[in-house]
């Protein structure tokens, strides 16, 4: 037999490595083997199908349970390398069927019961000879009987042949065959699995035909012939045969007359089931109907009894809502046309509770929330509410004339009222007073705060002033926010005249032991028996004849009614501190205008009236400085984060920008203190001009430059504003100053660039004639009229170009076209006045020595 590739080795190897790169553990490769061909797309399309290789492959169970058996086929990748392709359990295989349409007989199909879907085709190979196939359905065959106890249909194959080719093709295996490795190891590649594949496969093959040689030899043994009496053998059993199909036929014969008898009782029995049949059906159909009738009907009767519970539980519900929608008369009576006098007090209190409890009972905590749209719900709820505002209306209007009368009363003798009044009532009573009003005053200040702020429009970004690059940002001066501090002064137009009235009021109705409170200012104030104005005093005591009461009689209720005020009105404050805060957010350069409003209600006469006014407005004046403060502390802020930016350069552009916010912050002083201006025009241009110097020294060789340019931009933009404000004039002197000492070092610094050694002469001349005479000076060492000609030569020969480097020196290191001008004719004159020293000492010290005289050089330079 030709040598097949299921002995190949190197195969079996390739298959276990493609079966363990695919993740599968455990499992050992029993046996491999080409194929010639599979059915697939391919066929169909009429190309090449590749080369497959089919493995059967045991997993190992390490828990005890039976092994699985699995059929892997597997496909060579574009590097020759077998991969996996796909994978059958061995143990749905149903059927192995050999086509018969091939001649070879190398085609076979492999049934498996788990192929559900009738697209999927069966696996079809076509192996390259009849022993190849022969050793894979063997095998196949063989794990599915050791494994897993079964064995599939076979079909298109004898049987008896397969069990005869086992037997003539046994492999003759040794218990191991050795191959050699590079370790000189012995490996394996025959199991044990092998050397079993025929044995056991031949005893299940030919059993079926041992049992039929047993039964045939049985049945020899009962005739006595030799072996050459096969024709006897024949004759006799024909013989045989005759006689007993003649007793079938005598059996036949005697048992007619019975088999009629039993033919005719199955048909009566017949007709009787059939009656009955017919009987059970009709009977059936009745029942049916019956059925149907009795679910009929008792889906009646459910329905009407489920409707029967429905209008009872239906009708509870509706009396218990018409119980609530019901308006008792008396109650009607009372609160539509009843009297407030003493007598019907009590029946006008219970008909309010009722009124109360009627209303909230019709509303949704209370009432099912269906309810809340029904029309007769709401009809009722909006008589109650007429109710409601009927009796309202007609309280206020009796407690309104009851008051006025009672105030009347209690103002045109306040005498019998004292004398009538309990003294030791008036402590609970003032601060029941004190507590109602200021929980009135608070409401309605803090709603007519939130309607100014409601009302006013303001700008929605806040003003950005001395922060960003000098191009790009918002300046913040084109927004109009002087609603702002309109809101603000009618704030306190508005509060600040009935806080002092209330707070007059308070004293008189609540029979503080004070004849009067007036303003300090007040011409009937007798100042003179108080021995000067007191800027402390907040409250003036007179008696009725117009005379200060004295401070040691009227001392400690003095300090009671400020108490009671402080109780009265406190909290209050929190409302005006909200508008400030709120104006300080949308503009704070409006802190200005709201500083000078609370200085003016500060100095007017009604701010002296009560005590607390006036603590309201210092206190409101302290917040708005503190706020203008925080402002102003930003802002410095903002500058000095200009010290931590990269290298600049040029205008800085917080220099601009504060001329803007200077001009703005005097628009809105309007003529008042100057004080809280003055310190912020300090802090501000101090921080500005002390991180220029920051920012000039971190770059030496621009130093000098940029000192010139912010010094002179920062004249420029507060020439105007210099002219009328002290405190800026100062600065503008100031930068003056520094902008002329960085004009002559930067001058200075050009021309010793350019004429270095021409005035380096000129020093050591100018140094020597301390020491020693002038005219020994041409003998010393490097001073010689011979190096004096070397100077000049070297310095004045290309003094055209000389001049002209310097020019061009200067222009390029400006950033400003419009400072150069005035800097070269400052650079001009610098260096005339130098070369004018220089002249003169030249004729001083070196007589007659020949040199380029002054007014050459004025020509010279006049021509740049």
């Amino acid at each position: 037999m030709a040598k097949s590739s299921a002995d190949d080795a190197e195969l079996r190897r390739a298959c276990a490595t493609a079966v363990a790169a695919s993740g599968a553990r455990g499992e050992d490769v029993a046996f491999s083997i080409r194929v010639a061909k599979g059915r697939g797309i391919f066929e169909k399309l009429g190309r090449l199908a590749k080369p497959r290789v089919l493995a059967l492959t045991v997993k190992q169970s390490s828990r005890g349970d039976a092994n699985k058996a699995f059929l892997r086929v597997l496909k060579y990748s574009s590097g020759a390398v077998l991969e996996p392709a796909k994978l059958y359990k061995l143990k749905h295989l149903t059927k192995v069927e050999v086509i018969s349409n091939d001649p070879s007989g190398c085609t076979f199909v492999l049934g498996f019961d788990n192929l559900r879907s009738q697209s999927v085709a069966p696996p079809q190979w076509t192996m390259r000879n009849i022993d190849d196939r022969n050793r894979l359905l063997f095998c196949i065959l063989n794990m599915c009987k050791e494994i897993l106890s079964y064995l599939p249909k076979v079909v298109g194959i004898d049987i008896v042949e397969l069990a005869l080719w086992a037997k003539e093709n046994t492999l003759t295996i040794d218990n191991q065959v050795i191959m050699s490795t590079q370790d000189g190891q012995e490996t394996s590649v025959a199991t044990q699995t092998e050397r079993k594949v025929t044995v056991t496969v031949e005893n299940d093959l030919v059993s079926q035909e041992k049992e039929e040689e047993e039964d045939m030899e049985a049945l020899l043994g009962t005739y006595v012939m030799g072996i050459g009496e096969a024709d006897a053998f024949s004759e006799r059993l024909k013989q045989e045969l005759v006689a007993l199909e003649a007793a079938n036929v005598y059996q036949l014969l005697e048992s007619e007359p019975l088999i009629e008898e039993v033919l005719q009782g199955l048909d009566a029995a017949s007709a009787t089931v059939d009656d009955m049949d017919e009987w059970l059906r009709i009977f059936n159909l009745k029942l049916r109907h019956m059925r149907e009738d009795i679910a009929s009907i008792e889906s009646r009767n459910n329905g009407l009894e489920m409707q029967s519970v429905n209008n009872k539980a239906l009708m509870e519900e509706l009396d218990k809502l018409l119980e609530r929608l019901r308006i008792p008369q008396e109650f009607a009576a009372s609160l539509t046309g009843g009297s407030f006098e003493e007598s019907r007090m009590l029946k006008n209190v219970e008909a309010c509770e009722w009124l109360t409890g009627a209303i909230r009972s019709l509303e949704v905590p209370n009432l099912d929330p269906s309810y809340v749209n029904m029309r007769a719900v709401r009809e009722k709820k909006a008589e109650l509410e007429k109710l409601k505002t009927t009796f309202v209306r007609r309280a206020s209007e009796f407690l309104r004339n009851y008051f006025s009368s009672l105030v009347d009363f209690m103002i045109s003798d306040k005498s019998y009222f004292s004398q009538s009044l309990d003294k030791s009532c008036l402590g609970p009573l003032r601060k029941a007073y004190c507590h109602s009003l200021n929980l009135l005053l608070r409401r309605e200040a803090r709603e007519f705060a939130n309607e100014l702020r409601a009302s006013t429009k303001a700008p929605k970004n806040p003003a950005v002033w001395l922060e960003g690059s000098n191009g790009s940002g918002h300046n913040g001066s084109s927004a109009d926010t002087s609603t702002v501090s309109d809101a603000y002064s009618k704030m306190l137009t508005i509060f600040i005249p009935l806080l002092v009235d209330e707070s007059s009021f308070f004293a008189h109705f609540m029979c503080f032991e004070v004849p009067a409170l007036v303003p300090s200012g007040s011409p009937n104030v007798n100042k003179s028996k108080s021995g000067g104005n007191d800027a402390d005093d907040d409250l003036g005591l007179m008696d009725p004849d117009g005379n200060d009461l004295k401070p040691d009689s009227t001392s400690a209720e003095l300090g009671t009614l400020n108490e009671a005020l402080q109780e009265l009105l406190d909290g209050i404050q929190e409302d005006f501190y909200a508008v400030v805060d709120w104006a300080y957010k949308i503009d704070p350069l409006r802190c200005i205008s709201m500083h000078g409003i609370t200085e003016r209600y500060l100095s007017g006469q009604k701010a002296d009236a009560a005590g607390f006014v006036r603590k309201l407005l210092d206190d409101l004046e302290s917040r708005i400085s503190v706020q203008f403060s925080r402002f102003i502390d930003e802002a410095c802020h903002q500058i000095e984060r200009n010290e931590r930016n990269v290298r600049q350069t040029g205008i800085l552009a917080y220099i601009p920008r504060f001329a803007v916010l200077a001009s703005r912050m005097e628009q809105y002083i309007q003529g008042q203190s100057r004080d809280l201006i003055d310190k912020a025009y300090t802090k501000l241009v101090s921080t500005m001009f002390s991180t220029l110097e920051k920012i000039a020294q971190s770059d030496p060789k621009t130093a000098d430059i940029v000192l010139i340019e912010n010094y002179a931009a920062f004249q420029n933009s507060l020439y105007d504003l210099a002219n009328v404000v002290p405190t800026l004039a100062k600065f503008y002197h100031q930068a003056s100053e520094s902008y002329e000492l960085a004009c002559t070092r930067h001058i200075s610094s050009l021309i010793y660039l350019q004429f270095e050694r021409l005035f380096q002469f000129n020093r050591k001349v100018e140094e020597l004639t301390y020491t020693i005479a002038a005219e020994e000076i041409p003998f010393q060492l490097g001073l010689s009229k011979t190096d004096l000609r070397r100077v000049l030569k070297s310095s004045l020969s290309g003094i055209d170009k000389s001049i002209g480097a310097m020019y061009r020196r200067l222009q390029k290191t400006l950033t400003s076209d419009e400072l150069f001008p005035s800097l070269w004719d400052k650079c001009k004159k610098e260096f005339l006045d130098k070369y004018e020293s220089f002249v003169q000492m030249v004729s001083r010290i070196y007589a007659n020595e020949p040199i380029m005289s002054v007014a050459e050089m004025k020509e010279i330079l006049a021509s740049f």
